[in-house]
């Protein structure tokens, strides 16, 4: 299991922007220190842990952050519309498009996608594959 993720950034204050433009919307909650971003989910009365968690840091080594090539992290929507908003939202505040959400052929009929990447460079994908909305077929 994830417990989780972190990705390094040289701006911290613009990739605040970026990230709080969609993931509040997934529910996550900011935490902001001298050591950067944390990004949590809100543990539930009955709850001992919700994982993952997503950090936004500053590089350990003083070395410019750099994204990873042909790494990306995904994020799960509630819908597909949840899915084209959150993108507009990420690209309105910082984010370069990387494809606009929709079907791609090479996934399930109902995975639908949207990727962008952060002003740092890092691959995001948000997707919903809900079975109740609309397929790739339909």
């Amino acid at each position: 299991m994830i417990a989780y993720v972190t990705v390094g950034a040289d701006d911290i204050a613009r990739a605040r922007q970026f990230y709080s433009a969609f993931l509040p919307a997934l529910n996550y909650v900011l935490r902001e220190g001298p050591e950067g971003l944390s990004y949590t989910l809100p543990l539930e009365p009955d709850q001992s842990i919700v994982l993952p968690d997503f950090y936004v840091k500053p590089t350990f080594d003083g070395c410019p952050a750099s994204a990873g090539n042909g790494t990306m992290i995904a994020f799960e929507a509630r819908c597909q519309k949840q899915v084209r908003d959150l993108h507009a939202a990420a690209l309105a505040y910082g984010g370069t498009d990387e494809g606009q959400p929709g079907f791609r052929a090479a996934y399930g009929p109902h995975f639908y996608v949207g990727y962008l990447r952060d002003p740092q460079g890092n691959k995001i994908a948000l997707f919903s594959a809900d079975p109740d909305e609309p397929s790739r077929d339909e």
